[in-house]
């Protein structure tokens, strides 16, 4: 075996670099001065005799190939991890670190009702939390920058295995005394799409909350975004429209001290699956498995 490989940490500066697209803050990051990182890297670039990176005043490139050893430095990186997890997680699960991205139509919601009580029962594990979209969270997922994502699916997230919480039905929310509010369960048919607000683009609950009203037109006619559930809870209590809710965040109050009602939909697409995903043929799936049986055993959002 060759002795002249790339170190880990030098892959660690390169996929830094790339991150951030700043010498500074990848340094950060790594917790090492810019020169350390950059030597680093000049270091990686004289070993492998190639220019991966394209050095301005003002601006950092990477070249094609670059880009390349990149992509490949993650894998190398998150295989790296794994060993040393696979070696911690045979001695006693969950324990250590656990990072987890979590979206935010989820995130406020369970996270609050879930943490006390795995704190209490897991006081070795240590979980880090990101909140981030869904596509986000499932490239830091790929990437190896978390370990596993809460999520509701479907949702697309490549080569990954699952475990189901729990179904997060979805209502229609509409000012009281709203002449539209019908006394008990609402058809999609009768909903105005120009009355219609939606979460902006990147939100999966946007996709979720279309499909349960099975009309694909209101994609293009809904008239306001919001870039939050409780944005959009402050714009239908200005009556401005109305909008569509998970349960979990209206168990969780978000109408609280508002003049809005929440419906069900007569739709048998009303919902959401909450799971727990983590990268296929991981060596801590055992873990994750019982992790996610403590949160579904821990929710109270569970389908009757």
């Amino acid at each position: 075996m060759s002795s002249y490989l790339p170190t880990l940490k030098q892959l660690q500066y390169l996929v830094a670099l790339q991150e951030h697209g700043h010498f500074g803050r990848a340094a950060e990051a790594c917790f090492v001065t810019q020169s350390t990182l950059s030597a680093g890297i000049k270091e990686l670039e004289a070993l492998l005799d190639i220019v991966l990176v394209e050095r301005t005043r003002r601006v950092v490139r990477f070249t094609e190939l670059g880009n390349a050893i990149v992509e490949k430095a993650h894998r190398i990186l998150r295989e790296a991890e794994e060993l040393s997890e696979m070696a911690r997680s045979a001695g006693k699960p969950l324990s250590g670190d656990i990072r987890m991205s979590v979206i935010p139509t989820i995130a406020p919601f369970l996270l609050p009702r879930l943490l006390p009580k795995l704190r209490q029962d897991r006081p070795d594990l240590k979980l880090y939390l990101k909140e981030e979209p869904s596509q986000a969270a499932c490239d830091s997922l790929h990437h190896g920058q978390v370990d596993c994502v809460l999520l509701a699916q479907p949702f697309p997230c490549g080569d990954v295995e699952s475990a189901t919480l729990f179904s997060d039905e979805i209502l229609i929310a509409f000012p009281k005394n709203d002449p539209r509010d019908p006394p008990n369960i609402v058809d999609p048919a009768i909903i105005d799409e120009n009355q219609l607000l939606l979460l902006e683009d990147g939100h999966c609950l946007k996709d979720h909350a279309l499909a349960a009203c099975n009309r694909p037109e209101l994609r293009a006619s809904a008239r306001m975004m919001g870039t939050s559930l409780h944005t959009l809870v402050q714009m239908v209590d200005n009556n401005l429209g109305l909008t569509l809710l998970p349960k979990m965040a209206i168990d969780s109050g978000i109408l609280d001290r508002t003049d809005i009602v929440a419906r069900p939909l007569k739709s048998e697409h009303a919902y959401r699956q909450i799971a727990l995903i983590w990268r296929k043929n991981s060596p801590r799936r055992e873990e994750f498995k019982l992790l996610a049986q403590i949160m579904e055993e821990q929710s109270s959002w569970k389908s009757d």
